[in-house]
């Protein structure tokens, strides 16, 4: 189904920054801070001009360079990712939650990490019957690798929205809804093994921006509204052929056991012309739609 799809391979793949811990370094970034402020203050009050520009501009340096540090915070919120980039090069993910700091250079971009939803529009589209059909899908889906989904497209949300869309357009035209070959699967008779088929090919259609396919279920599946009541005549008049072939299927079978019992058990003997009178009858009662009035004989067998 899939083995078409000629994917071009991915050119960057997901790798862990290199960070640290947020905290020791706000903490230091502050307290510089305070040490430059104070600096600057103390070089503001003194008489000395060479020393008061030393601290003034000590001061200053410090506290530009706390500022710098600070600018390299990072706070992750659990559920999400930061993918790095400096000077246009992907230097990593970071995914550990809490406050993290990085290369102050690099620009953070946000990617939710959460398992999401994407329920696609009711879609009009024909089986491989050629009956037009209207088809919807809900598809679970989650970020597996943040660095494809930000640089391999444009936008990954909207890229997994239309790659769906054409994976259940794709598999509506590769099945029909409702198949009388019990060797060949339809969309209504097999929904398990259908849907299976769905993720796997949507799985397929995403892998290259990075996403991962949880699950997905049809929500919607019925005929189009101008043949669903000529479609719902088939349905029923196949399903009375099959009832009518079980019958028939079954009063055969038991006539066969009436005339077997009776032969065996000489309960009394038949010629063929009774046989087939006896296996008309028992056939009308069997394979009748309405209850048989029964006829008692009161003369002989023959009269």
């Amino acid at each position: 189904m899939t083995e078409y799809l000629d994917l071009p391979t991915p050119q960057v793949r997901e790798r862990i920054a290199r960070g640290a811990s947020g905290w020791p370094v706000l903490a230091g970034s502050v307290l510089v801070i305070l040490v430059g402020t104070a600096a600057i203050v103390a070089g503001a009050l003194l008489g000395n001009t060479v020393v008061q520009v030393s601290l003034i501009v000590a001061g200053g340096l410090l506290v530009l360079a706390a500022a710098a540090a600070l600018a390299g915070l990072t706070p992750v919120a659990p559920g999400e990712a930061r993918v790095l980039q400096l000077l246009g090069r992907y230097t990593g993910t970071v995914r550990t939650d809490g406050l993290r700091w990085v290369n102050p250079l690099t620009a953070r971009r946000r990617v939710s990490t959460r398992i999401r939803n994407h329920e696609t529009d009711v879609l009009k589209v024909n089986d491989a019957d050629g009956n037009p059909i209207e088809i919807a899908a809900v598809v679970v889906w989650q970020v597996e690798d943040t660095a494809r989904a930000v640089f391999e497209v444009d936008d990954f949300i909207e890229f997994v929205a239309i790659q769906t869309e054409t994976a259940v357009r794709h598999i509506a035209n590769s099945y029909s809804y409702d198949s009388h070959d019990t060797a060949l699967m339809s969309l209504r008779d097999n929904a398990d093994e259908i849907t299976a088929r769905l993720s796997e090919e949507i799985g397929v259609r995403v892998a290259a921006a990075g996403v991962k396919i949880i699950e997905s279920r049809l929500t919607r599946l019925a005929y189009s509204p101008e043949i669903a009541h000529a479609m719902l005549r088939r349905q029923q008049a196949n399903a009375i052929v099959a009832a009518r072939a079980r019958i028939v299927e079954g009063a055969v079978g038991m006539v066969e056991m009436a005339l077997l019992r009776l032969a065996e058990n000489h309960v009394v003997d038949l010629d063929e012309e009774r046989k087939a009178a006896m296996v008309s009858n028992l056939l009308v009662v069997l394979c009748g739609d309405r209850d048989a009035q029964p006829v008692v004989n009161a003369g002989t067998l023959y009269s």
